[in-house]
């Protein structure tokens, strides 16, 4: 999907707070069954937050039948919900999954792109951008449950987590598959596939538009693990105890974990926009503290201009 011509806004505004308020405040519901004892559920009209102070961990659910399109009020609430469990020192970590059957996210609301004015295509993109960052920098551990199909921006969604768990289901696809609508990915989408399977399976990916089976994407490796649909939930925990589990700053002790990934294959110089292909350098490999700003701040910058 393209970028839209007016979505140059001021990149200092990226990591800041939100600044659209709600129209509706978050509700608070008795706890549903995935948290813990004593905890109780909260979240807001498209995303449901399911903690598990106990476990250190939350469970989001997007709700925004019948195929949780990435809306700017669904972006928005994302944002939200992630930035309040990073602020609340009882959780370490966040389980990313869908609440509705057979579906994970079908990727990016069309419908914000049609037919609106420059000022909202601006402000789209940037909430786009915005959740794309905020789970990619996010100190917490993120473990995205994908328990249904994912293509496009919802590929983009479960690549920016730390682990991905996908339903053994030959319905449920996950990839970026824009050029099968004629249309091309962002280089920022392009690059995170890129820093997850490699160069060159991105590269084919990219091309053809390639929508992974279960099987064939964890063999490309865009998904850790596939496991039967029943047990996308329970194995999600299972993974996130491990991970939990690493030695690190214990929870209520302030600061962020220290969770390193690793890049592979990108070059330290981020690639420029109007360059060549063959010139953008995925020359080597690095490690990047998730807790530092990284190559993917310098990206956005180029996206969304100069401060």
């Amino acid at each position: 999907m393209a970028l839209a011509a007016g979505a140059r806004v001021q990149a200092r505004a990226l990591l800041r707070p939100w600044s659209r308020v709600l129209s509706a405040a978050p509700g608070r519901t008795p706890a549903a069954g995935g948290g813990g004892p004593g905890a109780r559920c909260f979240g807001s009209p498209r995303v449901l937050v399911e903690p598990d102070p106990a476990a250190g961990m939350a469970v989001m659910k997007l709700r925004k039948p019948p195929v949780n399109s990435l809306s700017l009020e669904l972006l928005t609430e994302l944002v939200i919900s992630l930035e309040k469990l990073e602020n609340d020192k009882s959780f370490q970590g966040v389980i990313i999954t869908s609440d509705s059957p057979g579906i994970f996210s079908a990727g990016l609301d069309l419908m914000e792109m049609c037919g609106r004015d420059p000022a909202h295509y601006a402000e789209y993109w940037k909430a786009v951008q915005e959740l794309w960052l905020r789970l990619y920098l996010s100190h917490l551990v993120l473990i995205c449950a994908v328990n249904g199909a994912s293509p496009a921006g919802g590929c983009l969604l479960a690549l920016s987590c730390d682990y991905r768990i996908l339903a053994d289901n030959p319905k449920y696809t996950i990839g970026l598959n824009e050029t099968q609508l004629g249309i091309v990915a962002p280089f920022w989408f392009a690059d995170t596939l890129v820093n997850t399977i490699g160069h060159r399976a991105a590269e084919r990916a990219l091309q053809l538009g390639l929508l992974f089976p279960p099987a064939e994407a964890l063999q490309v490796g865009i998904v850790d693990q596939v496991v039967p649909e029943d047990q996308v939930q329970s194995t999600a925990r299972s993974v996130m105890a491990q991970w939990l589990a690493v030695p690190g700053e214990k929870p209520g002790a302030g600061g962020p974990r220290q969770l390193w990934v690793l890049q592979g294959q990108q070059s330290h110089r981020p690639p420029q926009p109007d360059a060549p292909h063959e010139t953008r350098g995925y020359s080597r490999q690095r490690a990047v503290c998730k807790s530092q700003p990284c190559h993917f701040q310098q990206q956005a910058a180029l996206v969304l201009g100069p401060p």
